[in-house]
């Protein structure tokens, strides 16, 4: 029988390594982190995007999120305008400056995973770990709602 608490501290302690690594590559090159390389990328691929949008693609909090394109916008890599279909919120785009960064950036990043991820895994392996992160991600974003919905309830 497989292990879970090993494979939880398998995944927990690859993701510390990997974050580390991928992070101080990115800060050694390209003199920006993977925090905001990982907003950067949600707002490049985002038509329109949100606040909400960051925070739901990066699994963090609107809170969170909205901090991180604070720190986004104070170093001239973002710009928030207002959303022309709803005023409450605002749309963030990259500034010229914040796509070059990503010109720059995108490709380090792309080589660390390939280095990190795809060179130590034969053949599928790769592939099939992927499906089973993106299983796993799904089933807990759906256990999550889940349990908010019914917690929500029991304080009603």
């Amino acid at each position: 029988m497989t292990d879970l608490r090993q494979v939880f501290d398998d995944l927990v302690r690859f993701e510390t390594i990997l974050w580390g690594a991928v992070d101080g590559r990115l800060q050694d090159e390209c003199g920006i982190g993977l925090a905001s390389l990982n907003g950067m990328l949600v707002i490049d691929a985002t038509p329109l995007c949100r606040v909400h949008d960051i925070a739901r693609a990066i699994a963090i909090t609107v809170g969170g999120a909205s901090q991180a394109v604070d720190r986004l916008e104070s170093a001239g890599l973002c710009a928030r305008r207002a959303n022309p279909s709803d005023r409450r919120s605002s749309i963030v785009e990259l500034t010229p400056k914040g796509v070059e960064l990503l010109r720059v950036a995108a490709p380090v990043f792309d080589r660390e995973l390939d280095r990190l991820l795809r060179a130590p895994l034969p053949g599928t392996a790769l592939t099939h770990m992927a499906d089973a992160l993106s299983t796993l991600r799904r089933s807990a974003a759906t256990q999550a709602v889940s349990s908010a919905a019914g917690g929500a309830s029991k304080r009603s």
